[in-house]
């Protein structure tokens, strides 16, 4: 049996505990028997949390546009209420309107505050006012996601409550459109052979220079948190990748940190642009 470093990610033989009271990893870490003690003994909740503020740059309002005869972010929250996973559903909002629509349609919702710089932020804030544990599992679904199979929720989740010492995970699906891989609204991930990201990018990767076929994954834009690691994460400075892609989880992998990528087959539709409401509309 292994423990998991949960800052780098490293495996060691449990066994290395029988004569000394902690491990130092080669990244500098302690792990201690605390460390193993949460790994056999507690088994943590899940809390699905929707980020969803109404300035959107690219779409505003995003969560309130009609689809269908209802506002985008009811058919997230309906969507994410498929699973049976998770313990509660939240959307955490900056906006009153949003706020009142939610609880329209008898869904939970807290305010958050203005002008966070990420949905992550935003998600730690909820996290903290619903005073969840430090080992619990806080999945992100995006609040421009208004359609997804439920399975994903077990999906992204379930590598964390399988080990306790990995700090997040996420999904990924092969694609089968090849625009896609050349669009850039279309984040792309490599990983390795035990479903580590390496990077994330909106360029294709990997570059097929001697035109191999490699197969592409797209990144489904669904995350889980450990709480604990959650608050570490937004304390974060930036990263020079993180801001040259615009995309806010190259901070955790620049910082060390490793992301745990489950292949999905399941489908989930997000929506960046106006075009992408065309699309919905064909569904």
């Amino acid at each position: 049996m292994a423990i998991v470093c949960p800052r780098c990610g490293k495996q060691y033989d449990i066994v290395l505990f029988d004569f000394r009271s902690h491990l130092r990893c080669e990244c500098g870490y302690k792990i201690t028997k605390d460390d193993l003690h949460r790994l056999h003994t507690q088994r943590p909740q899940v809390f699905v949390i929707i980020p969803a503020r109404f300035n959107s740059k690219r779409l505003p309002g995003k969560p309130l546009i009609e689809i269908k005869g209802k506002p985008m972010i009811q058919h997230v929250y309906e969507s994410a209420s498929r699973s049976s996973l998770p313990k509660d559903i939240i959307v955490a909002t900056d906006d009153r309107r949003i706020l009142e629509c939610v609880k329209g349609f008898g869904g939970k919702a807290i305010m958050t505050k203005e002008g966070h710089p990420s949905g992550t932020d935003r998600l730690a804030e909820a996290a903290n006012i619903l005073n969840l544990g430090q080992e619990d599992i806080v999945v992100n679904v995006q609040g421009d996601m208004p359609y997804f199979e439920e399975e994903i929720i077990e999906e992204v989740a379930s590598p964390l409550i399988r080990n306790s010492s990995l700090p997040m995970s996420t999904l990924a699906k092969e694609i089968e459109d090849p625009y896609e891989v050349i669009d850039q609204n279309c984040v792309k991930v490599v990983i390795t052979k035990t479903g580590r990201a390496l990077y994330f990018s909106r360029a294709p990767i990997p570059y097929d220079r001697d035109r191999t076929s490699p197969v592409y994954y797209k990144h489904i834009g669904i995350y889980a948190y450990r709480k604990g690691f959650l608050d570490k994460y937004i304390r974060l400075p930036q990263t020079p990748l993180e801001v040259a892609e615009g995309l806010e989880q190259l901070r955790a992998l620049e910082h060390g940190y490793p992301i745990q990528v489950v292949i999905t087959k399941h489908k989930a539709i997000d929506i960046n642009v106006p075009d992408d409401l065309k699309r919905i509309g064909a569904i």
